[in-house]
């Protein structure tokens, strides 16, 4: 569309994709200049937005919303724009809080019913123990999910009216794989290894009603799995030369012994994967997603290698200067071959 000046598609794990897009909204509609979009012929709140992007050697889809704001942009010395601001389905679910409360139930059990609310088909692959009780208090049911998502160390998010929620390492497979290489279509990168939140250890506590004991769990490296592949991690090296480090979470308050270790992991796993984060910008490419495995290349021994990513904004703006770009985030939980 000759009219579009500038687009922005937003993505992060925590759900709830955005797109914003900017379009001229002055020109000749058969009877002289006019505006171009100020009818409900193209544009109009709740209008589906589908938005496509070059992906390698072909066009992908790249987000699908409704709009849910309309930005009238008259500035000194140019032509009107207008601008749109989308959301993806997760919209609804940011928009409906709630005060309620779930008794003997699991956290897949009780997002399957969310889903259910809004005639969402779900794939949920979480842990089937149940919780005495689960309260949801005064949250939107978006928020309500991120919670008990994160509780278990999986991400939330939507594609084609099915909800997703599922561990990061379950997210993706070998055939979506990317190769980046510095200077061939990486255009910039930075990364940064960080101890500064890193633990040795996580102690999760809590107390059982029922039994009237005390529950504690204490997740370690071996929370991480196979997500190392031979890399050494921040808990390791915080381990070796500061010594160990605990940290202690109480607020969350496990009232069952599986609940304190699936909390206790997925946290450990969380901080772990803050270790080393890299910040970068390529040729614009909608394969770069959430949740994506990108091998970089020539970035030297310590920080070559895979890394997941956790955020992605793809750029389309107008002008000699322009073009389409991928700006993204990703992170992994160890450094390769540092002694």
């Amino acid at each position: 569309m000759q009219a579009l000046q500038s687009l922005t598609i937003s993505e992060t794990i925590e759900g709830l994709y955005q797109c914003e897009a900017q379009f001229n909204n002055w020109g000749n509609r058969g009877q002289g200049p006019d505006f171009l979009y100020f009818d409900d012929d193209l544009l109009q709140f709740g209008q589906t937005l589908n938005v496509s992007l070059k992906a390698g050697n072909s066009d992908q889809l790249a987000f699908k919303g409704k709009i849910s704001a309309i930005e009238g942009q008259f500035l000194s010395g140019e032509p009107p724009q207008i601008q749109l601001m989308a959301e993806d389905a997760a919209q609804a679910k940011r928009q409906t809080r709630r005060t309620r409360t779930f008794e003997q139930i699991s956290d897949r059990e009780v997002i399957e019913q969310i889903a259910g609310d809004y005639g969402l088909q779900s794939d949920i692959r979480l842990g089937d123990h149940r919780c005495p009780v689960i309260a949801q208090l005064n949250q939107s049911d978006l928020a309500f999910m991120r919670e008990r998502a994160r509780r278990q160390a999986a991400e939330i998010w939507i594609e084609d009216n099915k909800l997703y929620v599922q561990e990061r390492q379950k997210r993706d497979s070998d055939d979506k794989a990317l190769t980046l290489t510095m200077n061939a279509g990486l255009l910039e990168f930075g990364v940064l290894a960080d101890t500064a939140n890193q633990y040795s250890q996580v102690t999760v506590s809590g107390w059982d009603v029922q039994t009237k004991k005390k529950i504690a769990y204490t997740a370690t490296e071996d929370a991480l799995g196979s997500e190392l592949t031979g890399q050494v991690s921040g808990s390791t090296i915080v381990k070796n030369v500061f010594g160990d480090r605990t940290d202690r979470i109480a607020q969350q308050m496990p009232l069952t012994y599986e609940e304190a270790k699936a909390i206790a992991e997925a946290s450990f796993r969380a901080q772990a994967r803050r270790f080393v984060v890299g910040k970068g910008v390529a040729i614009g490419d909608a394969r770069i997603r959430v949740g994506r495995i990108i091998t970089f290349q020539a970035l030297g021994r310590w920080f070559s290698g895979a890394y997941r990513v956790c955020e992605a904004h793809h750029q389309f703006c107008r002008g000699p200067d322009g073009g389409y770009t991928t700006e993204f985030v990703v992170e992994r939980a160890g450094l390769n071959d540092i002694d």
